[in-house]
């Protein structure tokens, strides 16, 4: 599968986009309109310090090849009409994605198999909403995939078999470790460890336990992790916790998410590509 859709182009699409791209690939990243693609220039300059800093043979002339390599549309038609395949990384909310899919849908090539990164939700409650269930199925990326580099493959009961193969094929060609995960749970391996975690750290923020500073010593001392849950939060970017949290059952979790929004994302503090989240970056 060379040829490469990725629907957003926020913090992971950039990075799958980027990724895929430097691993070879042709890559079209679509967004909603031509004011967001018009900042990925700047997004792509962040991405290339990043993979000077991490890897050891990302010379100017293959960061380049990488960006040379990318097209933007704003045109979901357009963005398709040559994909083997297309990865959906909008935001976290089931109705947005069904109704992603079903614009895809009528407007994809027949051989195009379809893959979300949907951090929590299942494939089978998507695939309906793909036109071709069974060439749909999940993968899920790590945030910084060009050293994080895993690639969880989920399908739903529905998912061809080949299908699901080529797809582990395709994450192992762009640098990936396959992680081949044998039934449909929410969040896969990676976040069904990750998401309590960081619910606990956000739960201990809310009640005045502790400081983000001193909760994230506090886990890196003690276990030797190189990062803590804050640092995470930084990484992963405010949108992904503020919509996972909003509407929880849990008023904690729900007076995180408001605080992320008050005292971060307001103000324009989005993470640490941004330059700020809850530490600075700048």
């Amino acid at each position: 599968m060379q040829q490469l859709t990725v629907l957003g182009t926020g913090v992971l699409g950039s990075q799958i986009i980027f990724q895929s791209a430097y691993a070879g690939k042709d890559v079209v990243a679509y967004d909603i309109n031509e004011e967001i693609l018009a900042k990925l220039p700047e997004r792509w300059e962040y991405l290339k310090a990043a993979y000077r800093a991490d890897i050891a043979d990302a010379t100017d002339e293959k960061l380049d090849a990488a960006v040379a390599r990318i097209r933007t549309s704003a045109d979901l038609a357009d963005a398709v009409k040559d994909a083997d395949l297309i990865i959906e990384a909008v935001p976290e909310r089931l109705d947005i994605k069904q109704q992603t899919w079903e614009a895809v849908a009528a407007v994809a090539p027949e051989k195009t198999i379809f893959a979300t990164n949907s951090s929590t939700l299942l494939p089978s409650d998507i695939a309906p909403f793909t036109g071709r269930p069974e060439k749909f199925l999940a993968l899920h990326f790590a945030n910084e995939v060009w050293k994080f580099n895993v690639g969880e493959v989920m399908g739903h009961a529905g998912t061809d078999a080949d299908v699901f193969e080529q797809v582990a094929t395709f994450a192992e060609e762009i640098g990936m470790v396959p992680v081949r995960i044998h039934k449909e749970q929410p969040g896969y391996v990676l976040n069904s460890l990750l998401v309590p975690f960081l619910g606990a750290a956000g739960a201990l923020f809310v009640k005045g336990i502790a400081t983000p500073e001193d909760i994230d010593n506090t886990w890196r001392i003690s276990t030797g992790a190189p990062t803590g849950p804050f640092q995470i939060f930084d990484v992963v970017g405010m949108m992904t916790p503020y919509m996972l949290n909003k509407d929880s059952a849990d008023p904690v979790q729900r007076e995180f998410a408001e605080i992320i929004k008050r005292d971060y994302i307001d103000k324009g503090y989005l993470g640490k590509g941004s330059g700020r989240g809850f530490y600075s970056y700048e």
